[in-house]
């Protein structure tokens, strides 16, 4: 019994850091996104021409839909404002990169470390062990799966859409 009242206790206690979890979350993403966003709009016709590539539909409006959403996500996520929804579109992205990106490379984001003993990288000589990124579709579901958190739980105490609307924001 003492063992039952220990866990319930703790499980109380550690509903207070469940504000600042969601709060370096939605910065963490906020983050993640900020500088694909930027790359898009510095250049949004090599991104048309990408999507063009890739065989998505309506290239120009879905590559000016991509970038707009993940913008408009940074800055709703840093603000803790409109949470829940914003969080729908960036898991539509995230889909969708790994439909036509990362789903072909398998799930590993990284591949094993390859031995060698002179490379040179970006015109740089580089001597020892280096990891090998596989850009498969692992770190784009870890993204999914903290977007679903926010679905979920919104964007705690320390938010604009808690002083909007309240406890149950």
């Amino acid at each position: 019994m003492y063992i039952k009242e220990v866990y319930k206790e703790f499980t109380h206690l550690s509903e207070y850091t469940r504000s600042l979890g969601l709060l370096l979350l939605r910065l963490m993403l906020a983050y993640t996104f900020f500088k694909p966003a930027m790359l898009k709009w510095s250049d949004i016709d090599s991104v048309i021409q990408w999507f063009s590539y890739m065989g998505i539909p309506f290239a120009t409006l879905n590559a000016y839909m991509a970038a707009t959403t993940e913008m408009l996500g940074v800055v709703l996520l840093t603000l803790g404002l409109f949470t829940r929804f914003i969080s729908i579109p960036l898991l539509i992205i995230m889909f969708v990169a790994i439909a036509t990106v990362h789903g072909e490379h398998g799930f590993a984001f990284v591949n094993e470390a390859v031995q060698f003993s002179n490379a040179y990288v970006n015109g740089n000589l580089i001597e020892g062990t280096m990891i090998q990124l596989q850009n498969g579709y692992e770190l784009v579901l870890y993204y999914i799966l903290m977007l679903l958190i926010l679905v979920g739980n919104g964007a705690g105490k320390f938010s604009v859409d808690r002083l909007l609307f309240g406890e149950k924001n």
